[in-house]
């Protein structure tokens, strides 16, 4: 096969998507780069493309990064338009795996995308109405034209049955897969006492108000923690400012590893997700997770991390006390579930995925 894979998201510094687009291409490498000819696409201009550049430094692909300047407003005109195909540009294909950022047209092949979350139809008012204006016409031109849909999880794959129509046989699980990089081996950042690491991006959707009254109430017996709050600054506009609350912003892979492994627990008190890969990311780190109790977060728990209340900050400062003092069995039992999630596993369920989707599934 030859396969184009639309990797715009790593044109912009990584976080979920990126990760998982990074995940991906290296993982489908893995398990099919001797067999398959995988092609890396992507409309940015310099910075983006240097940032693809970097992101993909060592992997055996294929590039094809045509440089733009309003990179962003093309893709968009490119796939409201929906002319000319993809083909005009990238060159014959079996599969065309798009992004979130645009859905351009094909001429043949199987047509594939990956959706990581439905927030956007499920709770729009927790998404600003750009994401909303983006998403929604990319979740209308997949849910009509796609081969094939990949879920970053079974609770989204019922999202896309429910809220989008596909059935079943259109849609498969892909669970992320988590960079190497993630091990209890490594240097430990030191932030001058033990802390509680918390890893989203600053946005309603990820209920950090709440974690913060839950951890002023942990702090009251154990004045010597730090909560640390990792991310880029979204639009969250209640205040996160409070004792013993340190904001490190945005953070990359190789540094973030490191402040994870030194963390004495971490803590996800998102309200919905589409998967939750920070939960699995602190549990390959070898340190206890506390995550919301919501449903959408119960594959990347497992039975590995405990769980609180979302609208409840009693019930998180009680689970992070229970991390901080939990038995050497809860760290084991988190690293086992982790390892499940690799960047291998990926790739050998998007390779499944797009050959069940060939029109000639023997292929």
């Amino acid at each position: 096969m030859r396969v184009v894979i639309d990797v715009s998201p790593l044109s912009v510094p990584r976080t979920g998507i990126g990760n998982y687009v990074r995940g991906l291409l290296a993982g489908l490498l893995e398990v099919g780069g001797d067999r398959h000819e995988v092609v890396a696409f992507g409309l940015s201009g310099p910075s983006g493309c240097r940032r693809i550049r970097e992101a993909l430094d060592g992997l055996p692909a294929e590039l094809r990064l045509p440089l733009l300047p309003r990179a962003k407003w093309w893709r968009s005109g490119w796939s409201r338009l929906g002319r000319p195909p993809v083909e005009s540009v990238v060159g014959p294909l079996d599969v065309f795996h798009f992004s979130d950022w645009m859905y351009p047209s094909q001429r043949r092949g199987a047509r594939v995308t990956t959706v990581h979350d439905l927030v956007p139809l499920r709770f729009p008012d927790l998404v600003e109405r750009r994401t909303r204006r983006m998403h929604a016409p990319k979740y209308e031109n997949a849910a009509r034209t796609c081969d094939l849909l990949f879920a970053d999880s079974h609770f989204t794959a019922s999202e896309l049955k429910e809220l989008l129509n596909v059935p079943s046989e259109r849609i498969a699980v892909a669970y992320p897969g988590v960079d190497p990089i993630f091990t209890p081996e490594g240097p430990r950042k030191d932030l001058g006492g033990p802390y509680v690491l918390a890893v989203s991006t600053l946005e309603p959707r990820k209920n950090l108000p709440t974690l913060i009254e839950g951890f002023g109430l942990l702090r009251r017996d154990r004045p010597e923690l730090t909560l640390a709050l990792v991310g880029h600054a979204g639009w969250e506009r209640r205040s996160l400012v409070a004792e013993g609350v340190r904001l490190l912003g945005y953070v990359p892979n190789d540094e973030l590893a490191a402040i994870y492994r030194g963390a004495a627990a971490s803590a996800y008190p998102s309200r919905f997700e589409g998967f939750g890969l920070p939960v699995v990311e602190a549990l390959a780190s070898g340190i206890p997770a506390v995550a919301s109790s919501h449903p959408s977060l119960d594959e990347a728990c497992g039975d590995a991390a405990l769980r609180a209340d979302p609208d409840e900050p009693e019930a998180f400062a009680d689970a992070l006390e229970q991390a901080l003092d939990g038995p050497p069995s809860l760290r084991a039992r988190g690293l086992a579930h982790a390892a499940q999630f690799t960047w291998r596993a990926l790739g050998e369920a998007v390779l499944a995925g797009y050959e069940s989707a060939l029109p000639d599934s023997s292929a």
